[in-house]
């Protein structure tokens, strides 16, 4: 019986990782599982840190040592045992790859296939005047090289390795005993009697010289005898070096009769933009480049010279009158007869060419008087930006070269024009496109181009199997709702839920069997509409034969799913316990489930009775960025707005592109550039814009909720104020875990110690010395109502807010903490443990706590993220709390309980990518939900 228990389910046993209270569970095997529960409850500690790094560690030791090296070390998670596991896949959202070379295409192998196609099935085209190319024959070879002038010396050479690693011993061996003298090794001559030795992990290219000619006539025998040799040496290529000449490249292959160009062999990765062979050499394949932008170095141009205008590192001192750069600033204006009072707005194009781009080597005399003395010198000003380029390369410090990069723009690549490829590879075409114009198609547009593609009969043969390839992996992507985007977009600008799909849609194509898939709230960034498709994915997985576990709080997928396995009842410390297993009908009985009292109905979310009224209008005029279709958008101000739409319409190109740096230059002063739009009006009724985001609220461990909300500041003065500290003589940075003094030397104030291990992972163990408090004894023996600081740092938000009553300053403070539902967590948590919601909350409530000013905007993107139907609820009080002091909130969001408790709407569609980017509906959700065209309204209209 035992055995069949085990083939149905995945048995836990004990698992206390993090806040988990030796729980014990079966989830059933091969069907679709919700783990689901309140924000901090130990959903992800049980999904991820439990089962997925147990299936993963499992796998690992199945390996050789040797292999274990490469892979890094897998800790054992804290669980007696773990039965019936499947190898199991995580799909999380934070394992995006941030590097500008991964593309969608890329990730999901399409771009491989289509480098295969091109390669076999592309018609090559030469890249000067666009004539097909064909394949030179010896005798087209011989008049080339015979239309040379006489006299001209010429080397025929045969390139054996072209970018290939080895030694290539036996190869320069047969060479030499064909009678072979001389051969060009990586651009040296070498005799070959000479003994070559080359590094085997290198790439060389190697090319042996066949013969060496002065053109005449009279040689045409002789030089196609040589010619057919090399030909037969080096698979038909051939380089012909022309002394004092450009080298002329020959190909069996392919080359233009007219311009003469040959281009190279096409193979696969000539089209690769990873690849030297393929990639454009002026941008080495990025597409892109950083420069240096005028707006960036002049921000304000309503500024003189003289007032500061120009902000770039190193010219700060321009309207220093003792410095060399204002003499020379002094003495441009003298020659070129402007003033440097003039706001720079108003300079002629002229003026502002010469400063921005320089003399052109004109110099003019510059009176300068230093310490050494003065005198007259005369100076070609090479213009700012030059200038700037110059220190940018001189500079080793990668400090000093990040304070430049804020001045820098990027920038497409003036050569490939963004098209990343070499001028050959985007010469070869299929069906009159090139490989880089259907990459950038939108999926859908790309699908239909390949439904018309007409091949003649032979190339069709050929690219039979790899289109049907391409064919399936597109329809996974549309399948998982992602038809806005194309192929070269860059990973790193999609959203953690699109990512997350992606390599969903990449899963399905590898159709496994027998694997645990962990998915962490793919539903993220997807609006109702599009959750269907997603969910059909996830069950034509399940109907594959995996166990698929979801860790979500999306309704309609635990009405969907086989069984809900609920964590809770609280968060943190009140957290870790199975609450319930069920089917979603089972679970609303459930009386102890939250989530159960959410789904029947129980417990709602409430409509607002009435609207607050805007107390003026941010106009956005003329939004082109992406695929916005040169809109103009009104944001209400002093209430709160929800920007909604279908993925990819075009939200976040509107508020965090455009509206945000927008803002957060004019009013923060930041280094941005915003997304392409005319104006924005109304920005002078606002004093400062603040994104909050779900990044984390600190990088190490010694950043905690104490230290990023300021209560840690104030609660060290508290210490430092007590009769003990006073009678030491410490001050507030005696305790302080950061600087020596107070802190645990032993430990550096960590309160931990690494210990490394070979062949196992590094042990972290609490210090010998302090016992992982962080502090020396002296600091400890200081008390405050009978507590050490550690005390108080180990103390949970809900314990110290009525340890602190008596002192306003912290407990208000405190106090927001607790009330946007973070009671649970501790004072001194390290903030790398906390989920991307709860430092989202800790941002809100360090935000309520501050006096507001009524002028603020704050800027949420997907703040429902992690969030449970009761978090979500604290939510939108929290919002509502924001916006009630008169400061404005622009929400982008997908979840119905926050739309309907908007004041404002702005919907946008309708449709994601190309067919995206124009404005629906706008008004109260009441006015939303009456119009037809708009999605987001047929689905909140059942919500009122």
């Amino acid at each position: 019986m035992a055995t069949t228990d085990k083939k149905k389910y995945i048995k836990i046993k004990g698992a206390n990782e993090n806040n988990l209270k030796n729980i014990s569970l079966d989830i059933p095997r091969n069907e679709l599982v919700v783990l689901t529960g309140v924000s901090g409850s130990g959903k992800t500690s049980l999904a991820f840190d439990t089962i997925y790094a147990e299936g993963q560690r499992r796998y690992m030791e199945s390996l050789s040592s040797y292999a274990r090296q490469f892979l890094g070390q897998m800790e054992k998670p804290d669980v007696e045992s773990i039965e019936g596991l499947s190898p199991a896949i995580s799909i999380d959202q934070k394992s995006t790859n941030k590097n500008p070379r991964s593309t969608v295409g890329t990730v999901t192998e399409i771009y491989d296939y289509f480098r295969l196609l091109y390669a076999r099935a592309g018609t090559p085209h030469c890249p000067n005047c666009g004539k097909v190319i064909e394949r030179q024959s010896v005798d087209q070879m011989v008049d080339r090289i015979m239309e040379l002038k006489d006299g001209t010396k010429i080397q025929l050479m045969a390139p054996v390795v072209r970018g290939r690693k080895g030694t290539h011993e036996k190869m320069l061996d047969s060479a030499k005993k064909s009678g072979y003298v001389r051969a060009r090794v990586d651009g040296n001559l070498y005799e070959l009697t000479e003994e070559i030795k080359l590094d085997k992990n290198i790439k060389h290219n190697i090319e042996i010289i066949v013969d060496r000619l002065v053109v005449k006539e009279g040689i045409e025998k002789r030089l196609s005898d040589s010619v057919e040799d090399v030909l037969r040496l080096a698979d038909g290529l051939l380089e012909v070096d022309v002394i004092d000449g450009e080298q002329l490249n020959f190909s069996q292959s392919f080359s233009c009769p007219d311009c003469g160009i040959s281009i190279d062999e096409i193979e696969p990765r000539s089209f690769s933009f990873n690849n030297p062979f393929g990639a454009c050499p002026a941008c080495a394949g990025l597409g892109y480049k950083m420069e240096f932008d005028e707006d960036l170095i002049i921000p304000n141009k309503k500024l003189s010279i003289n007032e500061g205008a120009i902000a770039a590192m190193g010219w700060q001192s321009a309207n220093d009158k003792k410095s060399f750069t204002n003499a020379i600033l002094v003495a441009l204006a003298k020659e070129y007869k402007f003033s440097l009072d003039t706001p720079y707005k108003d300079y002629p194009k002229k003026i502002r060419e010469i400063l921005i781009r320089g003399t052109g080597g004109k110099e003019v005399k510059v009176h300068y008087k230093g310490q050494r003395g003065e005198g007259i010198y005369d100076v070609a000003f090479e213009g700012i930006i030059e200038n700037l380029k110059r220190r940018y390369r001189e500079t080793s410090s990668e400090v000093i070269k990040s304070e430049y990069e804020q001045y820098m723009q990027i920038t497409p690549c003036d050569v490939c024009h963004g098209q990343r490829l070499k001028p050959g590879a985007l010469a070869v075409t299929i069906g009159g496109k090139n490989i880089a114009e259907v990459t950038a198609y939108s999926i859908e547009r790309l699908k239909k181009y390949l439904d018309n593609l007409k091949l003649s009969k032979q190339r069709a043969l050929i690219a039979d199997q790899v289109l049907r390839e391409i064919h399936a992996r597109i329809q996974f992507l549309i399948d998982v709702g992602l038809d806005y985007l194309t192929l070269s977009r860059a990973t790193g600008s999609l959203s953690g839920g699109e990512a997350q799909r992606i390599r969903l849609a990449t899963q399905i194509g590898s159709g496994l069997v027998g694997v645990a898939y962990i998915l962490d709230e793919p539903s993220i960034g997807l609006h109702q509409r599009d959750n269907g498709k997603l969910l059909g994915t996830l069950r034509h997985l399940r109907d594959l034969g995996n166990s698929v576990l979801v860790v979500e709080h999306d309704e309609e997928t635990m009405l969907e799913a086989d069984c809900i396995v609920d964590i809770g009842p609280g968060a943190g410390e009140h957290g870790g316990e199975v609450v319930a297993v069920g089917t979603a009908k089972e679970i609303e009985k459930c009386k102890d489930s939250l989530t159960g009292a959410y789904l029947s109905g129980k417990i709602t979310i409430p409509v607002p009775k009435t609207r607050m009224k805007p107390t003026g209008m941010l106009k956005i005029k003329g939004a082109k960025q992406n695929n916005l279709k040169n809109i103009d958008v009104s944001i209400p101000l002093g209430v709160m707005t929800c920007v909604t739409g279908v993925s990819g319409s075009g939200k976040s190109s509107l508020i965090n592109e455009i509206l945000y740096k927008t803002l957060a230059r004019d009013l923060n002063h930041a280094r941005t550039i915003p997304g392409k739009h005319r104006s924005i009006e109304g920005v002078e009724q606002l004093d400062k814009v603040i994104n909050i985001d779900q990044s984390p609220i600190g990088r190490t461990p010694r950043s905690n909720p104490a230290t990023y909300t300021g209560v840690f500041d104030l609660i060290r003065d508290l210490f430092a104020a007590t009769p003990d500290a006073k009678a030491k003589g410490y001050k507030k940075g005696r305790f302080s875990f950061n600087v020596k003094g107070g802190r645990c030397e032993a430990c550096s104030g960590d309160g931990i110690i690494k210990i490394e291990m070979h062949f196992l992972p590094d042990v972290y163990v609490p210090c010998e010395v302090c016992k992982g408090k962080r502090y020396n004894r002296e600091t400890l023996d200081v008390k405050y109502k009978g507590k050490s600081i550690y005390d108080v740092l180990h103390m949970t938000v809900e314990e110290a807010v009525t340890f602190f009553e008596p002192v306003p300053s912290i407990s208000r403070k405190l106090q927001t903490l607790y009330d946007v539902g973070l009671g649970y967590i501790r004072l001194g948590q390290p903030s790398t443990t906390l989920s991307g919601g709860e430092a989202q909350r800790i941002k809100l409530a360090t935000e309520l706590s501050r006096r507001s000013t009524g002028k603020t905007i704050y800027i949420l993107d997907e703040p429902t993220t992690g969030l449970h139907f009761a978090d979500v609820h604290k939510l939108t009080e929290i919002l509502k709390r924001l916006s009630a002091d008169g400061n404005t909130v622009v929400v982008i969001e997908h979840n119905l309980d926050v739309i309907k408790t908007a004041d404002y709407i702005i919907d946008i569609g309708p449709e994601g990518g190309d067919k995206g980017g124009t404005v629906i509906a706008k008004g109260t959700p009441e006015e939303v939900a009456k119009v037809p065209a708009s999605y987001t309204g047929a689905y909140i209209a059942k919500m009122l």
